[in-house]
């Protein structure tokens, strides 16, 4: 099938249609059909395949480590083998914002209520496979990482779920997370930035830039906002969440997770404020983006960071080893 003039596979049942794109495997739509909402993001600019992007002949979607990632990102997409940008030497390889896995092409097979898809990094020496299978309302999502590399390495693994309109509306769309200890960005992250660098603090309460608080839990309704904040998953539960609902839709949307594989959740918030190519000052959108790093940083930083309130900040892959992540999303109907 076609998604926004990309090549794309659905699976499908009575409550749920769930679309995933062959070049860069973005879950690029959860389609509730009570509702008729896609929560999850479609960027406002025209979307293409990675493997026919060109700086020279596509100019529209800038000129920089993130471009080929940003003409054809959407919805939830993965960050493997790093959460953040590539140091210029790993630029210089070819390796992108957020590693291989969002831009790589991936092999579906598709059938009724199942779906597979799998793919190779070359310059990581990473095998990744995914499956996604529904159940009624809810999407349950398996992940498998095989190194291919004879030697052991720290890997950033972050699922990079990005919510946009119409179910995220300024001042209306509201959150929760099982989030306990917090830290905002550690300096400035876009140019319309609201939250103090740096700062600790406890979830749900931000201190404000020069002074006051934001809560978290509601999507603001600044006429321009960046932000990005470092949520550690609470260490007493099993189980880690994100919800986000919508009154006026009557619908919450969310995912689950386990608290071992995934220890952080980076929330992102990008409210008109990119004013270069592609955002143009017009995009609307909130990453709520669980994984095994808690900031967007390179892999030396990754690294160097070593630990935030005492947890790792990375995961080690070992040498033809494997590991697994399993994780679901789902909808609920009934006012809160």
């Amino acid at each position: 099938m076609s998604w926004h003039g990309r090549r794309a596979s659905s699976i499908e049942n009575q409550s749920l249609r769930v679309t995933v794109l062959h070049e860069g495997g973005h879950i690029a739509e959860m389609l509730d059909k009570a509702s008729g909402v896609n929560p999850l993001w479609t960027p406002p600019w025209p979307s293409i395949e990675p493997s026919s992007h060109d700086t020279r002949k596509h100019p529209e979607y800038g000129d920089n480590v993130e471009s080929k990632l940003l003409a054809g990102i959407a919805g939830h997409n993965l960050c493997l083998d790093i959460f953040g940008g590539p140091s210029a030497d790993e630029a210089a390889a070819g390796i992108g914002v957020h590693g291989e896995g969002s831009v790589a092409a991936y092999e579906i097979e598709a059938s009724a209520g199942r779906l597979k898809m799998t793919a190779c990094f070359p310059i990581a020496q990473i095998r990744f496979e995914r499956t996604i299978e529904l159940c009624r309302r809810t999407v349950e999502i398996g992940e498998t990482v095989e190194s291919l590399a004879a030697f052991d390495r720290p890997i950033g693994w972050t699922q990079h779920v990005t919510l946009g309109p119409p179910f995220l509306e300024c001042g209306i769309t509201r959150f929760e997370s099982s989030a306990t200890r917090s830290k905002t960005f550690e300096s400035a992250f876009g140019a319309n930035d609201y939250l103090e660098p740096g700062a600790e603090f406890d979830w749900p309460v931000a201190p404000g830039a020069g002074g006051g608080s934001a809560d978290l839990r509601r999507f603001g309704d600044k006429p321009s906002s960046s932000a990005f904040t470092a949520h550690l998953m609470d260490p007493g539960r099993d189980e880690a969440f994100f919800t986000a609902f919508h009154p006026a839709l009557d619908l919450t949307f969310g995912y689950t997770w386990r608290r071992s594989d995934f220890p952080w959740l980076g929330i992102w918030e990008e409210n008109r404020s990119r004013r270069h190519a592609p955002w143009n000052g017009g995009a609307i959108a909130r990453g709520m983006e669980f994984g095994v790093s808690p900031m967007p940083e390179t892999r030396r930083q990754m690294v160097d960071r070593g630990t935030l309130f005492g947890v790792p900040t990375f995961r080690w892959l070992p040498a033809h080893g494997r590991l697994e992540a399993r994780y679901a999303a789902g909808f609920e109907t009934g006012t809160r």
